[in-house]
């Protein structure tokens, strides 16, 4: 099962830049797309509904605060919009595909770099999600967190010219979130689960200005329950691609849909 997650900072965008074309080669089971940047009526056009897949998208009451959604080539037993979190779910912020073995969701943080006034949104937000969470783990089937969680959790996920500063996205206690999901409650990096290498980044700041040659990031993640650990296969970060100032991540797993 191969899935791909990617915040496209636009979908309209990203199909311009060849996203679907890009798509169509990597033979994804399953692709997550953040940051829709439209309405879900906007993508009625068939250049959106690539053939062999279903496409399912949730937008927020405002369209800036971006929309995600899911690709899938298996049809989903059923699709969930948000995760009872009423700030996410009327943002759009959450949609999660059920397959008979494992469930795939698409999620999107808020930022608050470069917006303090933000930081009490987000961070309800990933308290929020750190209770579902939690409560995931009672159920009897296996899940796949496909996110941009607008953070980087280690020192080696962030370019050094973060390290020392106090900025929303690398603030200590954003980092102890990470520390808490996948230590105390034993979920999976999946991604950092085969690759243990520095500067595996998937979003720079400035990219418009010198793309890979900036300071970079690895906000995006494929967390997965503790039951998936053995079944990660493979993964990389394809940052040759310029869809978005994000670059996508892949992630092979051992799992029938």
């Amino acid at each position: 099962m191969r899935v791909v997650s990617i915040s496209v900072n636009g979908l309209k965008q990203a199909a311009e830049n060849g996203f679907f074309e890009w798509m169509k080669g990597m033979d994804a089971d399953v692709v997550c797309v953040q940051d829709l940047l439209a309405r879900s009526y906007e993508f009625d056009d068939e250049l959106f509904h690539p053939e062999g897949y279903e496409a399912y998208f949730i937008d927020g009451e405002n369209v800036e605060d971006g929309g995600v959604g899911i690709y899938t080539r298996h049809f989903p037993k059923a699709i969930m919009y948000g995760f009872a979190y009423e700030p996410a779910d009327r943002q759009g912020r959450f949609i999660q595909a059920d397959f008979e073995n494992v469930s795939v969701a698409a999620m999107l943080a808020p930022s608050a770099l470069g917006n303090e006034e933000k930081q009490p949104e987000k961070d309800g937000f990933m308290n929020a999600f750190m209770e579902h969470l939690q409560k995931t783990l009672r159920k009897r089937r296996q899940f796949i967190f496909c996110a941009n969680m607008q953070t980087a959790h280690l020192v080696t996920d962030a370019s050094s010219k973060y390290h020392k500063l106090e900025v929303s996205g690398f603030l200590p206690h954003e980092r102890a979130w990470f520390d808490e999901v996948f230590d105390s409650l034993d979920y999976v990096d999946a991604f950092r689960e085969v690759n243990k290498e520095k500067k595996q980044f998937t979003w720079w700041p400035e990219w418009a200005k010198g793309w890979r040659k900036q300071a970079g990031w690895r906000t995006d993640y494929q967390i997965v329950t503790p039951g998936l650990r053995n079944a990660i296969l493979d993964g990389y970060i394809d940052a040759d691609q310029r869809f978005s100032d994000h670059a996508p991540i892949i992630m092979d797993y051992d799992i029938e849909m």
